[in-house]
């Protein structure tokens, strides 16, 4: 429904058809493009609209995904977190009890490695919305780096049940092999990692993982090739092991 009434033809586009677009955009497998071309279209309904709430909250969270997902570079980082999180901190203001507002609140504490914090806020989220699963693999997310490692592949099934077509769903299968490389479960960690970088090539992250998870199989070519692989699609990110 949200690409059929975003490929509507309009001759003057207003806030909420640019919104439409810049969702219909996030539907298509993520690349550092489609990630600038919502931002741009949000950023155009922001233009027409700047009280527009929804607007606001998405806009945050794309501009957290794109650094938290490797598509940003060390320039833009800073800068896209602080835009984030002055436009949530107006987003709530506005509208406290609204769902996605909490979700996008909850990426620009994780993206501050806030942990504790942001598990609040996607908890928050779900309080208002229990279906929502961006809110369910975003906390999956948290409990992983928060310690609660053998909380996360449950909350992410329960995610791919919700959702199993759902545009981000590389990113839910990177968590589960992300888990698995962890706990040493390597072969699985493969499988895992295989269906995230086929599912979205695009995502760097997932390449990145899997070049590990190989490289402790003894897969030492194959491991090269799949680093190269992240290497080419953010270079600065996997630059070199401090940087990472």
């Amino acid at each position: 429904m949200i690409a059929a009434e975003a490929a509507r033809p309009i001759e003057h586009p207003d806030a909420l058809d640019y919104m439409l677009r810049g969702r219909a955009v996030l539907l298509k497998p993520r690349t550092p493009e489609t990630h600038k071309e919502a931002i741009d279209l949000y950023e155009r309904a922001l233009a027409l609209d700047p009280q527009f709430v929804e607007v606001q909250s998405r806009l945050a969270a794309v501009l957290v995904d794109s650094v938290t997902i490797g598509m940003t570079d060390s320039a833009s980082t800073a800068a896209s977190i602080a835009r984030a999180a002055e436009l949530v901190d107006r987003a709530l203001a506005a509208s406290p009890r609204r769902a996605h507002a909490h979700i996008a609140k909850g990426h620009v504490l994780r993206a501050r490695n806030r942990w504790g914090e942001a598990i609040l806020e996607y908890e928050a989220a779900l309080a208002l919305d229990h279906s929502s699963v961006y809110a369910l693999s975003s906390l999956g997310w948290c409990k992983l780096y928060f310690g609660s490692i053998d909380e996360v592949i449950a909350l992410v099934e329960q995610v791919i049940r919700l959702s199993p077509r759902d545009p981000r769903i590389a990113s839910f299968y990177n968590l589960i092999g992300t888990v698995h490389l962890l706990q040493s479960h390597t072969d699985e960690a493969i499988f895992w990692l295989e269906k995230a970088r086929n599912t979205s090539p695009g995502l760097p992250i997932p390449h990145s993982r899997l070049a590990a998870a190989c490289a402790l199989r003894g897969e030492t070519e194959r491991a090269v090739a799949e680093l190269a692989e992240a290497r080419k699609l953010n270079g600065d990110l996997f630059s070199s092991i401090a940087r990472l």
